[in-house]
């Protein structure tokens, strides 16, 4: 594989660590993302961060307090990023830069948050300032993240020729993934019937082609390569997209999600093509958004999503994702990545050695390949 981005293979995630995953967690933010970090501090060897990095919407745990509970006597680089799933990827680029110029030795990755039982995602306010523009497009439905996705996946099933049934695929192959997952929230399967009875959200979505509302957290280390021999490496990480992000009446095609604009830079910058990708980690936020990204990334073709998507989804999301698994802002889904690269996932792909990993809001956001040592 060819290096051409600096931090290229220096760095790896050493260790990850999750809380257990729930609608009503009775516990803070700050007491899930400690636990979280401590197990994946235990999960590297390490003792404690001098770095530690987390990407929150307001509804987080702040750094510091963590680094307080970690116990720490000092603390050097840390940043809170605003923003959702648009910063799962990217954040890894992030501590890898840490690691890469010898600012941090090792980097603390969190994303906490109480998504059911506390601030929800599909809950959205008039206010000042940032968000204003919503109270002209709320009163024509787009009420929130479903709504502006339902639009946009209406017009991508029309313009493919794709159908309810191919959403059914896409959410009874999440479920088979997770059934082997103890940590998934919703590991039932669920059959064509159990799925057209299923409440429609937002045509097309019914509530089964939307991502759980999760109370959780996840963690991961990073530290340097030469530290960590035996950990996956991050390879490359991009990030970018269009100004129309989820705003939908600005964007030129409501269908072009970041990965139509991410793709091409990522295999560039990689050195890779769609044949080198062994398992994927997509964020499934809603059902329609994962034939878009494989037909994007060139994972399937557009005239091969109808008859090929069963068996592209072998290797998609083997831990069920955010349908399935749970929803913490994608962290999850690249702490899959590390266990599939080590090879202890519950739902194992077979000699996958490397893992792209993605995460947006809309017509922006980020796609990293982790590969394994």
């Amino acid at each position: 594989m060819t290096v051409r981005q600096g931090f290229s293979e220096r760095a790896a995630i050493a260790g990850i660590g999750m809380t257990a995953l729930s609608r009503a967690s009775g516990r803070t933010e700050l007491q899930l993302a400690v636990e979280a970090s401590r197990a994946a501090l235990a999960d590297a060897g390490a003792d404690a961060p001098d770095a530690i990095l987390s990407y929150h919407l307001a509804d987080s745990a702040p750094v510091l307090y963590v680094a307080r509970e970690l116990g720490l006597r000092s603390i050097g680089w840390h940043n809170e990023l605003y923003g959702g799933g648009t910063q799962c990827a990217s954040i890894l680029a992030d501590a890898a830069m840490l690691v890469d110029t010898g600012l941090a030795r090792t980097v603390l990755v969190y994303r906490a948050l109480n998504g059911r039982s506390g601030r929800r995602m599909n809950a959205l306010g008039l206010r000042l300032g940032e968000g204003t523009e919503e109270q002209f497009t709320r009163p024509y439905g787009l009420a929130g993240p479903v709504q502006q996705f339902a639009l946009a996946g209406r017009r991508y099933l029309h313009d493919t020729g794709l159908t309810e049934e191919h959403l059914f695929t896409v959410v009874a192959r999440s479920r088979a993934h997770a059934a082997r997952n103890p940590r998934a929230l919703r590991r039932d399967p669920v059959g064509l019937d159990d799925y057209l009875a299923s409440p429609i959200v937002a045509s097309p979505l019914r509530r089964v082609d939307c991502c759980q509302e999760t109370d959780g957290a996840c963690a991961l280390v990073v530290t340097s390569a030469r530290q960590a021999p035996n950990a996956p490496r991050i390879h490359t990480v991009v990030r970018g997209g269009d100004p129309g992000a989820s705003a939908m009446d600005k964007a030129a095609d409501v269908t072009r999600i970041f990965s139509h604009h991410l793709a091409g830079p990522l295999y560039e910058a990689a050195g890779l093509k769609p044949a080198d990708i062994d398992v994927a980690l997509l964020y499934d936020a809603y059902s329609w958004l994962v034939p878009r990204q494989l037909e994007d990334f060139g994972l399937l073709t557009r005239a091969e999503l109808g008859d090929g998507l069963t068996t592209a989804l072998d290797t998609v999301n083997p831990h069920g994702g955010l349908l399935s698994e749970g929803y913490v802002h994608g962290l999850n889904n690249v702490a899959e990545a590390v266990r599939q690269l080590r090879g202890d996932g519950t739902d194992q792909v077979s000699g996958a050695g490397v893992a792209l990993c993605t995460g947006f809001g809309g017509g922006y956001g980020s796609a990293a390949v982790l590969t394994a040592p």
